[in-house]
């Protein structure tokens, strides 16, 4: 945008009364963009001044107008308590009172411009640009390091970057000028390889079906063998779906880049599996122009994650229509652009979300333009679920205790998960949290090795680092969690939860490479958290159906209303008894895909999630529970 351009809107907006912040602005002062300076930008790892000559790309987030009322608005139309609530706005609305201006577009633009960069693209959410390391550190007033963090050494900041104070108000955040990697992984358990992936079996149809009664005991009892994966109308029935289908609600999927099989595998599945078939236009895809970092970011094992999201959420919701939106890649960047499609356009009403990372690779800016999207989907009426992990509390991995983001936004419904138990006749029986200890057969077939075993996988969950507490968890989440990391309560995760152990979990069917490296359906079952997280997408399908098409916008206020009432099943790890411990047996191809080389067998105990605990009442792993037969009627309209 040339000055040209920008002059005579500065002269519209004046005249309009719109204040110039550099009028209140002592020449050279600057306002600091806290959380730029990322934490392991420290003196120790520091290995000297990052070359003037090098070249940077960076993205300033823009705060739009009001950003206080904004939060306000979206926590009054998110309050059931408030008279504000459900009063939403239309994309236009939303923008045109909350969203930047194109005169704030043009001064960012302008400022970098003179700093020495060049603008290589603008809109109501970000300013781009590119240019040598010098002209970023004068933009920003701070020097760019090299700094060694694990095995590698990146770029940062010095110190915390700042802008022009004329722009204090304008600039939210901005990324790209450390290059660390800020990606995300899809939070699914066994993720299809490139090489179709099949569950050898002995299975249970339905929880306790087939008991392994050839193999050792595992808690003095024989265990039942896994179940082969549950499917729509097992989860419908114990989730309380009753007759409700999801007609006239739309559910977004966002991932990174997008399955080229996606119709053809929905409608096999559908078909094999009992599910209504689709609609013409049921499901639809709105996709990037071109895709990046395919290698990096591992694009085939995505497309399994977009596969398990839709065919969950149609299995739980089958009237509903989906839209799925594909990131260019695993980018921060790329997956932000997405979630904003689906609230620019208003794409749908309920977002599932099954990626995210670890909080200490996510920097506060970056939490700040996350938020802003979150913020303006409530206040249109729509909700984002975000799958809490699929690693615990994350010890284990990084050897910190930790959790998953953007699940720790105070914005978002974070989603836990649980091994569920539907018997006979897809009756609830129960569920446990969702954490797994694995133990392998001896080699004399006659006991258990290491019995009950290493910790393999579980629900992610835990405390908060960065973000405060929220008030609808307030008097809910016991101070044991909430003041974990210190005197301060803090945000704590997850807020709901169903099935996510692959142990109890779903199944699936993709089109994959066969052994003879031709392509072709096949199923399989799998859990994570990424599979919890489109579940409880389905029923609020069910739930905006029941309320008859009213949206239900940012749910959590909601849902921690219902806390102690009939509309959950409040989980534990112990369900039938506290001296009652769970297990299944499990028999997998070595190969994955057949028996030429061998059969692995394992006992798999439920309930065992890390230091994460499901107890009665609010816990780290489940939340408040799961949706019992009471949650879907309770938001019934009368």
């Amino acid at each position: 945008m040339s000055l040209a351009v920008t002059l005579p809107l500065l002269a519209g907006a004046l005249a309009l009364g719109i204040p110039d912040a550099s009028a209140d602005s002592a020449p050279g002062a600057r306002d600091a963009l806290q959380g730029t300076k990322p934490a392991w930008a420290t003196a120790t790892a520091d290995q000297g001044a990052t070359s003037d000559s090098g070249k940077v790309s960076v993205r300033v987030h823009l705060a739009g107008r009001d950003a206080k009322g904004l939060a306000a608005y979206a926590a009054a139309v998110s309050d059931p308590k408030s008279p504000s609530y459900g009063k939403y706005l239309s994309p236009a609305q939303a923008q045109a009172r909350f969203g930047a201006t194109r005169e704030q577009i043009d001064r960012v633009s302008t400022w970098l411009k003179s700093s020495g960069l060049t603008v290589t693209g603008a809109d109501q959410h970000y300013v781009s640009a590119t240019g040598e390391v010098a002209a970023a550190e004068k933009a920003f007033s701070t020097q760019l390091r090299n700094y060694r963090k694990g095995s590698r050494t990146y770029r940062a900041p010095a110190s915390t970057a700042s802008v022009p104070a004329a722009l204090g108000d304008v600039v939210l955040a901005v990324s790209g000028l450390d290059n660390a990697p800020h990606t995300s992984r899809h939070d699914d358990v066994l993720p299809p390889p490139d090489d179709v992936f099949r569950n050898s079996g002995p299975f249970s149809s339905y929880y306790g079906s087939r008991t392994a009664s050839s193999l050792p005991k595992a808690y003095g009892s024989k265990v039942p063998y896994a179940v082969k994966g549950y499917t729509g109308k097992q989860l419908r029935a114990a989730y309380g779906a009753g007759s409700y289908t999801g007609k006239g609600v739309t559910v977004a999927i966002t991932d990174a880049y997008a399955s080229p099989t996606i119709a053809k595998d929905a409608a096999e599945y559908a078909k094999r599996n009992g599910d209504a078939a689709y609609r013409r236009g049921q499901l639809r895809q709105v996709l990037p122009d071109a895709y990046t970092k395919t290698e990096e970011c591992g694009a085939s094992g995505w497309y399994g994650e977009e596969t398990l999201d839709v065919e969950a959420v149609h299995a739980v919701a089958p009237a509903a229509d989906i839209v799925y939106v594909g990131g260019a890649s695993c980018y921060d960047d790329d997956l932000l652009d997405s979630l904003n499609k689906v609230v620019d356009h208003r794409l749908a009403d309920i977002v599932s979300n099954s990626w995210g990372d670890i909080e200490a690779n996510q920097t506060p800016d970056l939490a700040l333009a996350y938020d802003r999207v979150f913020m303006m989907g409530a206040v249109e009426g729509i909700g984002f679920y975000f799958s809490s992990g699929d690693a615990g509390d994350n010890v284990a991995s990084t050897g910190t205790k930790q959790i998953d983001v953007p699940s720790n936004s105070a914005w978002v419904t974070s989603v836990g998960g649980t091994s569920l138990a539907v018997g006979k006749h897809d009756t609830y029986q129960w569920e446990t949290g969702w954490g797994t200890l694995n133990a392998p057969l001896a080699a004399d077939g006659r006991s258990w090795t290491g019995f009950p075993g290493a910790y393999s996988s579980g629900a992610g969950g835990g405390t908060s680092s960065t973000v405060k507490q929220p008030s609808y968890q307030r008097g809910i989440v016991p101070d044991s969690l909430a003041r974990a990391n210190g005197k301060t309560r803090m945000r704590t995760a997850p807020d709901i939860a169903a099935v996510a152990d692959p142990n109890t979990g779903f199944l699936v069917g993709q089109t994959q490479t066969l052994p003879d490296g031709s392509l072709g359906y096949d199923e399989y079952r799998i859990g994570g958290t990424s599979l919890a997280a489109p579940v409880i997408a389905g029923i609020q399908a069910l739930v905006q159906q029941a309320q008859h098409g009213r949206p239900i916008g940012f749910a959590n206020p909601a849902i921690y209303a219902r806390y102690h009432s009939k509309a959950y099943h409040d989980v534990t790890d112990h369900p039938l008894g506290a001296r009652r411990d769970l297990a299944v047996a499990r028999v997998d191809f070595a190969n994955g895909y057949d028996a030429a080389d061998g059969l692995k067998t394992s006992v798999r105990s439920l309930g065992k999630d890390a230091s994460l605990s499901a107890v009665r009442g609010y816990d780290d792993v489940t939340g408040v529970g799961t949706p019992a037969a009471g949650y879907v009627s309770s938001y019934r309209r009368r």
